[in-house]
């Protein structure tokens, strides 16, 4: 779970998913458009498509764009198909970097995926080399009071609650994730966000020194059109954070 909603957090402060709004929008309609297509159209029987379309709102993706990029999966209009595949690897330090791809052109995103490894001093390691280190979880962002979201959230389903950085982290099976967000929201719980992820097995501490570059590597391999997701298992202290901004 390392770094899940600190990195969630300094991106925010920052301004980064603000800056990269567009990109953002293509991504989460490709994500849309690859469940539709794999699982079929019916949110009630395909929750991937339920959860990439909560995830679409939940970034203010018009609703439009969400029909068409549905229509698009489900073959009622020409679409692209998509290939997901993992690329494995590690940033400065040792961090584990697991690279969620979506993509309709692998060679692309093979060689831009490698590049971008090579130029922000990571390495791309052999398939299996970090990916056991990561399961996954469907993991929820939540505000609110203590009592409320415990008794809520486990009524749900949810495997385990923590406080991290002032927010409720509130970890399930991906099965579970629409339904433990359902038992937040009608207690009245702030969902801040809610997605299947993959969360890390253990975490490595990341210094001062090695911070920024860990973070650069991260950024840079998350602004590739074909990259979906980075799963990294560094563990940043507050101090650290701090120093960033």
């Amino acid at each position: 779970m390392a770094g899940h909603s600190k990195w969630a957090n300094i991106k925010h402060r920052k301004g980064r998913q603000d800056a990269k709004r567009g990109k953002l929008f293509a991504k989460l309609i490709k994500g849309i458009e690859s469940a539709a297509r794999t699982g079929g159209p019916d949110v009630d029987s395909n929750p991937t498509l339920a959860t990439a379309i909560q995830k679409a709102k939940d970034n203010s993706v018009p609703k439009d764009n969400i029909e068409r990029a549905v229509a698009r999966g489900s073959g009622d209009v020409d679409g692209v198909h998509y290939l997901e595949a993992f690329y494995e690897g590690y940033a400065p330090g040792g961090v584990a970097l697991y690279v969620q791809i979506l993509t309709d052109n692998r060679n692309r995103a093979a060689s831009d995926v490698r590049s971008t490894f090579s130029k922000n001093g990571g390495s791309l390691g052999e398939p299996g080399s970090v990916g056991y280190l990561f399961e996954q979880k469907g993991y929820i962002l939540a505000t609110g009071d203590e009592d409320t979201v415990l008794m809520a959230a486990l009524d749900g389903g949810a495997e385990d609650v923590r406080l991290e950085g002032g927010q409720w982290e509130v970890v399930c099976s991906p099965g579970d994730l629409q339904r433990v967000r359902a038992e937040l929201e009608d207690a009245g719980i702030q969902i801040d966000s809610g997605d299947v992820t993959y969360l890390p097995s253990t975490s490595i501490p990341v210094d001062e020194s090695s911070a920024p570059k860990v973070l650069r590597l991260v950024d840079a391999l998350e602004d590739l059109d074909d990259v979906q997701a980075v799963y990294a298992n560094f563990d940043i202290s507050d101090e650290v954070l701090a120093s960033l901004e």
